[in-house]
């Protein structure tokens, strides 16, 4: 069972400044799925996908954004307990930090 599915608080490091989002993961058909909402859209994730790792949990997954740029952006990143840090990456652009924590529903 993952230790993904709910509601997370996300904030992303980027050359452009801060960026946060709230990302909704939800367990479904044996698999994961979610959406993100920031920056007045909501978009779908795709291919979250979890793998076991040393500190707890790893998890990625795709999303395309239009705001503030159109880019498809690339998350990696590490769950512990209510607490989540990894990076992003929109195509060539250099790694983006982010972090997170899980929100009381």
């Amino acid at each position: 069972m993952s230790r993904i599915p709910g509601r997370w608080a996300l904030r992303m490091r980027t050359p452009v400044g801060s960026i946060e989002a709230e990302m909704t993961f939800t367990e479904r058909d044996g698999g994961l799925t979610g959406e993100a909402n920031g920056k007045g859209e909501t978009v779908a994730l795709h291919d979250v996908t979890t793998h076991p790792h040393p500190d707890g949990e790893r998890v990625t997954w795709r999303q395309s954004i239009t705001r503030p740029l159109r880019l498809d952006l690339l998350f990696d990143v590490v769950v512990a307990g209510d607490e989540l840090q990894g990076h992003s990456r929109a195509g060539r652009l250099p790694k983006s930090t982010v972090t997170g924590h899980r929100l009381a529903d």
